[in-house]
């Protein structure tokens, strides 16, 4: 009995050590993320004010037909990117080409005309100076035979003096021929010979410039880098001169057109730096910058054109930016206050409103709150927020802000970001 009663507390012990033993550790905790903190400054700046605005291209061009015709080739569809001096539409060219094809020939048969009268020339010119330096040579060989023949008259027959004369006589004529024939070559009326040929060149050139020009008249050109915006015609369809063909629209860099009230106005010069919130793009922001301040006022709103320029954003898909949005700018033409900044990386944008991430330390630990703010006007790598959003001095995430959550310890490592 004794002995059944201590197998079974063995037992029993033996199942209820584990219970007793130890837990084993779990797997550490890991590191706080590093994160990199700059400190909120307070400036005195000018209120930033919204206007609402309408995105425009910068450039617009109704591209139209230079000459009347029947448009043979429509090559773009809106929509369509073109570089600048590509072709839209060829109206038909059969005759026109024709005639250009026939004028570079024509052209072609003056120069060949003009060069072969000028090598004949420069031939004719050579053969003729040799021809006077044999002449002048035969005269003097002449001229000595006479000479001696002179000396021997009392020697000689009469017969051979008279021809020894005779040959002198004709050597002189032939050598003033000669002479005659080169100053013929070289003077003024093979010149004149030259320059009506060389003006017929010319004026055959000047021909083949007014017809390849009438040529090109036949083809509709972009006149800049854009986008077809507007389709006007189609193949078959009979242009007038002057009838309109396509419009494009230059969107690279675009025009946010706003209207500015006259207590605003006399703060902005050209070149001011904004804000610019689109919506249909979920609140994306760029930055742009005053580019034309139209001096006359809308009589009835007693407000001034103000377009804000921006660089525009394509991809494969096109400009980001499309003519016609909706736009809110911002823009620093309110009265001076102190105003909280922080540097642009500070904000983190994805949701509905901006926010930044402010560093806590009490406790003795460095803990993540976010904090919805608003954006006001851009100063250098700094962007100004709302007045009571942020205090000088807070501590705000700047690099590693991706990752964080609500009450998220880090561990903050101070940067130096240059203020303007």
């Amino acid at each position: 009995m004794n002995r059944t009663i201590a197998i079974a507390f063995t037992l029993l012990f033996n199942m209820t050590s584990p219970l007793f033993a130890q837990a084993p550790k779990g797997p550490a905790a890991p590191p706080a993320p590093r994160v990199f903190v700059a400190t909120a400054r307070v400036e005195t700046l000018d209120e930033p004010k919204s206007f609402v605005g309408t995105v425009m291209p910068l450039r617009k061009s109704v591209v139209g037909s230079a000459a009347p015709g029947r448009v043979e080739e429509y090559l773009v569809n809106e929509g369509d990117f073109v570089k600048k001096g590509a072709p839209i539409a060829h109206l038909r060219r059969g005759i026109i080409g024709a005639e250009k094809r026939a004028a570079e020939a024509e052209l072609e048969v003056r120069k060949a005309a003009l060069a072969e009268m000028e090598n004949s020339l420069q031939d004719e010119i050579a053969q003729a100076k040799a021809q006077v330096a044999i002449a002048e040579a035969n005269r003097r060989f002449q001229h000595a035979k006479a000479e001696r023949a002179k000396q021997l008259a009392n020697a000689i027959t009469k017969e051979a003096l008279e021809e020894a004369l005779s040959l002198e006589q004709q050597a002189h004529a032939t050598e003033n021929n000669a002479t005659a024939v080169l100053r013929l070559l070289t003077g003024t009326s093979w010149e004149q010979k030259r320059e009506q040929w060389r003006a017929r060149v010319a004026v055959q050139q000047a021909e083949v410039e007014r017809i390849s020009e009438q040529f090109d008249r036949h083809t509709m050109f972009a006149p800049f880098d854009g986008w077809v915006t507007a389709e006007f015609t189609e193949v078959g369809q009979w242009l007038m001169q002057g009838d309109k063909a396509a419009e494009i629209a230059e969107l690279g860099s675009v025009d946010v057109e706003i209207a500015v009230l006259e207590d605003y106005v006399t703060k902005l010069t050209p070149g001011v730096m904004g804000n610019v919130e689109v919506h249909a793009l979920h609140g994306q922001r760029f930055v742009g910058k005053v580019a034309i301040i139209n001096p006359q006022a809308d009589a009835r709103a007693r407000t001034f054109p103000v377009k804000v320029r921006v660089e525009n954003v394509v991809d494969e898909r096109g400009p980001l930016l499309k003519a016609g949005m909706f736009a809110r700018v911002t823009l620093p033409v309110g009265d001076e206050k102190p105003l909280p900044l922080v540097p642009k990386d500070a904000i983190s944008i994805g949701g509905r409103t901006p926010v930044i991430y402010v560093v806590d330390t009490a406790g003795g630990k460095s803990t993540v709150r976010p904090v919805p703010v608003t954006l006001g006007v851009a100063q250098g790598q700094w962007v100004s927020v709302g007045a009571n959003e942020l205090n000088a001095g807070d501590i705000v995430v700047v690099e590693g802000n991706e990752r964080l959550r609500p009450g998220m310890i880090v561990r903050a490592e101070p940067i130096q970001i240059s203020f303007p």
